[in-house]
């Protein structure tokens, strides 16, 4: 039975997202500095009263803006990593898609370039850990566990890599040709995880002998 309350929750939760759309929109095309909120207001067909009721200021929108497009972003990508498959190939084609994703609007202007100023660095590098580091590191462990990587300490490798994938997007965002950027980000990444990757002979090769020195050898160098 839908109630006064559900219908009113209802329109409440589609008044929000109907502000957070126009924002993303809107600070994806003209950045924080170039939106106002009676812009994000208009463009949503609500008034400016309606925008504080569930915003506390512009801040708190581009948060929320933010927030919307690290969603989709993660959603698409945990998709990609936990289809059923090889888990080598299904890692790869995460890596591959969090490089391409860096080439979306919405995620270079909001995530790369804007956030970091408006958010602050402390704040948005805790953003960045809440939304892309957990699902990067079960991605190591799993990869860790079925032997494809090397068994090094997975919070190492986790951070090393989430380091390098953090400033491929900088790379990416900064660069005047960013598709060529994102190509080349792209395989670079794709070489040093593979650098990491056990091979196929490494499992059955028996651990080498050590050199032992000849003693008579050894006593006649000593003469």
């Amino acid at each position: 039975m839908v109630t006064v309350r559900s219908r009113r929750l209802e329109y409440s939760e589609s008044t929000r997202q109907a502000l957070v759309d126009s924002a993303v929109e809107l600070f994806t095309k003209r950045g924080y500095a170039g939106t106002s909120l009676d812009e994000v207001a208009k463009r949503a067909r609500l008034t400016k009263g309606a925008l504080y009721h569930h915003f506390s200021g512009k801040q708190a929108l581009f948060e929320a803006a933010f927030d919307s497009v690290e969603n989709a972003f993660m959603r698409k990508l945990t998709e990609i990593v936990s289809a059923p498959g090889d888990p080598w190939d299904t890692a790869i084609a995460g890596l591959r898609a969090y490089v391409r994703v860096c080439l979306e609007a919405p995620y270079q202007r909001i995530v790369i370039h804007e956030a970091p100023v408006v958010m602050g660095w402390e704040r948005w590098r805790e953003a960045e850990e809440h939304f892309s580091y957990g699902l990067l590191r079960s991605t190591i462990e799993v990869l860790v566990e079925s032997g494809e990587l090397a068994q090094l300490p997975v919070e190492t490798m986790s951070r090393l890599l989430f380091g390098a994938l953090s400033a491929g997007a900088s790379t990416i965002a900064g660069s005047s040709d960013p598709r060529k950027a994102s190509a080349e980000v792209e395989r670079t990444i794709v070489r040093v995880v593979e650098g990491l990757r056990v091979r196929p002979d490494e499992g059955a090769r028996a651990p080498a002998e050590p050199v032992r020195e000849d003693r008579r050898s050894s006593r006649s160098r000593r003469r």
